[in-house]
C-alpha cells in the first residue's frame, strides 16, 4: 500500500486542550500538504480553521467529546454550531454509560438526532472501545448502522486506550455494508496504518502519520547537506 493511500485516509487530529491557533494552522498547513482526508480540531477553532482553509481541506470537530455523557439537546446544538461555523464531518462521542443501562433506543435516538441536523455530512460515532465488552462492541456496530451514521470509531484518544486490530476486524463482520470504519488513538507507524486499513478501516484518526513524514523529510534533507558547502 503505497503512503499516498495512507495519507487520503488520514483525519490529522489535534484535539489536546491547550492546542493554540499557531499548532492548529500548522495542523491545517500539512493536512494540505500531505493531502489528507480532513483535519480534526477542537469545536473552538473550527470557525477560524474554515476561514483559513476554503475548500482546501475539510474540517472535521468533535461533540459530546471525550465523555459522551451531555444530553442529546446539547450535542445537537453542538453539532448545530459546528456546521454554522463551517465543520464538514462531524466525529460524536455516545453517552456510555446509557451503553451499560441497555438504554439502546436512547443511544439509537441520539444519533439519529444528529445525523439528521448533518443531513449529507459525515457523521462519525465514537464509541470508546476500551470500555466495552465484545457484546457491547458488537451492539454498537448494530446501532449505528440502524441509526444511518457513516462511519463506528473506535475511540476519543482520551481514555485506556486507543484502536486495535482485533476491535477493526470486529467492526468489519457486524457493521452494515452502508458504515464505515475509523480506528483512532495509539496509531503509532505507517505499518499500524496499513494493517488497520486492510482490516477495513477507512479512516485513521491520527497526528502520528504525517508527523514521521515530517521527521523523515527533515532527517533526508539534514543528509543531503555537504558538509564542506559550510
Amino acid at each position: 500500500m503505497d503512503r499516498d493511500k495512507i495519507f487520503h485516509a488520514v483525519d490529522h487530529t489535534l484535539l489536546t486542550q491547550g492546542a493554540t491557533w499557531e499548532e492548529i494552522r500548522q495542523i491545517c498547513d500539512d493536512a494540505v500538504k500531505y493531502g489528507t482526508a480532513s483535519v480534526c480540531i477542537p469545536p473552538s477553532y473550527v470557525l477560524r480553521a474554515k476561514e483559513y482553509l476554503g475548500d482546501k481541506m475539510p474540517v472535521c470537530t468533535v461533540i459530546g467529546f471525550p465523555n459522551g455523557y451531555h444530553t442529546t439537546a446539547v450535542k445537537v446544538f453542538e453539532t448545530e454550531d459546528a456546521l454554522e461555523n463551517g465543520a464538514d464531518e462531524i466525529d460524536m462521542v455516545i453517552n456510555i454509560g446509557d451503553l451499560k443501562n441497555k438504554y439502546y433506543g436512547k443511544i439509537l435516538e441520539e444519533i439519529r438526532s444528529i445525523k439528521a441536523v448533518c443531513g449529507d455530512r459525515v457523521l462519525k460515532v465514537i464509541i470508546e472501545t476500551c470500555l466495552l465488552t465484545e457484546e457491547e462492541k458488537i451492539k454498537m456496530c448494530e446501532i449505528v448502522t440502524e441509526a444511518g451514521a457513516d462511519f463506528i470509531k473506535t475511540s476519543t484518544g482520551f481514555s485506556k486506550a486507543g484502536a486495535t486490530f482485533e476491535d477493526i476486524a470486529l467492526f468489519q463482520k457486524h457493521v452494515g455494508p452502508k458504515v464505515r470504519i475509523k480506528a483512532a488513538g495509539g496509531i503509532s507507524s505507517f505499518e499500524d496504518a496499513q494493517t488497520f486499513m486492510s482490516l477495513g478501516a477507512e479512516r485513521l484518526g491520527t497526528s502520528r502519520i504525517v508527523k514521521i513524514a515530517k521527521a523523515e523529510e527533515e532527517s533526508h534533507g539534514q543528509a543531503d547537506i555537504d558538509p564542506g558547502s559550510y
